[in-house]
């Protein structure tokens, strides 16, 4: 019998201390969800064929690049499609704790709809020492997590939930860099799979850290990669956050998202581009809507061309 959810990610490098502290945290925190789920960890960077090792994981070294080096999310989730048959899959940043109700809310959604993407915000706290998962654990940790922790704005997301059947093709997007999880939100909308927002029934800890596990220890977002993840993405209209999601869990119920007049708007903005395919008229509604935040993106895609160019002319040389 196949498990019945499937956990896959792609760890960074263990080589710094406390990226491998609190990935080794989150991913005990995975095996204590129990056997029917399955763990995988897909990459090549230093340390983690010897943590799947030794943790039992499942463990596939060999994920398409791009030509910096950097895994694809399309070659991700290709590799760990094809090595279950569970009815449910999810993509976890490995920095994640996930708490024990994590299959049971997946389940519960499951019931009730045949496709569905489950998104939700994390909590951000500061993590410096090993955690221990065994025994009562979860409410303790919980609790420091309300009381020293804090909750992330709605414009990122840390995991993705969803029946095999969805998500079968993918673009080249690169692992680590922003854009393409805002482009699951997107994808899920414009198929009119419900995008459920967990939040309120379903917490999860992001142990904070640093950025140099990347280039110049730059943040993702003002990378070049970043910039060609939007590229493949749509363009910035398909950046899509935790507020275009289309459904809410609370209390174990599906319900429609609640929306204020500017979530009304944007709806609106984006509909041609959800129902049509037509992203140029949603362009042109956001820039005769907010044209002062039109203006502002202009001038931030400006820049990004600029980065992309000069990581272009470095490459060249």
């Amino acid at each position: 019998m196949p498990p019945a959810l499937t956990l896959f990610t792609a760890p960074k490098p263990f080589t710094n201390p406390h990226i491998a502290l609190i990935q080794r945290n989150a991913f005990r925190s995975w095996q204590a969800l129990g056997e029917s789920v399955e763990i995988v960890l897909i990459g090549s960077d230093e340390g983690i064929a010897e943590t799947a090792a030794e943790s039992g994981f499942r463990h596939l070294p060999d994920v398409p690049v791009n030509q910096l080096g950097t895994p694809l999310i399309s070659g991700i989730f290709k590799l760990a499609r094809e090595v279950n048959q569970s009815p449910l899959l999810a993509y976890v940043n490995a920095d994640i704790i996930l708490f024990p109700n994590f299959l049971e809310v997946a389940q519960q959604v499951a019931e009730k709809l045949p496709k569905f993407l489950l998104v939700g915000q994390r909590w951000d706290l500061e993590v410096t020492e090993c955690l221990n998962f065994e025994g009562d654990w979860a409410e303790p940790l919980r609790r420091r997590t309300w009381r020293d922790g804090k909750l992330h704005m709605r414009a990122g997301s840390d995991y993705f939930v969803f029946p095999r059947a969805c998500f079968q093709d993918i673009p080249d997007f690169t692992v680590g860099r922003a854009g393409w999880d805002n482009w699951m939100i997107f994808k899920a909308r414009q198929e009119n799979w419900p995008v459920v927002d967990c939040t309120s029934d379903l917490d999860i800890i992001h142990q904070n850290h640093d950025y140099s596990h990347l280039p110049n220890g730059q943040p993702h977002y003002r990378l070049p990669e970043t910039g060609e993840n939007i590229r493949l993405a749509g363009g910035r209209r398909a950046i899509f956050d935790l507020n275009d999601a289309s459904h809410r869990l609370v209390r174990g119920k599906i319900e429609a998202m609640p929306r204020d007049w500017k979530g009304k708007l944007r709806e609106f903005q984006n509909r041609p581009m959800l129902k049509n395919n037509n992203f140029a008229l949603t362009q042109l509604l956001f820039t005769l809507f907010q044209p002062k935040r039109a203006w502002a993106e202009f001038l931030k895609n400006r820049e990004m061309q600029k980065i992309m160019q000069s990581s272009r002319n470095s490459a060249s040389k």
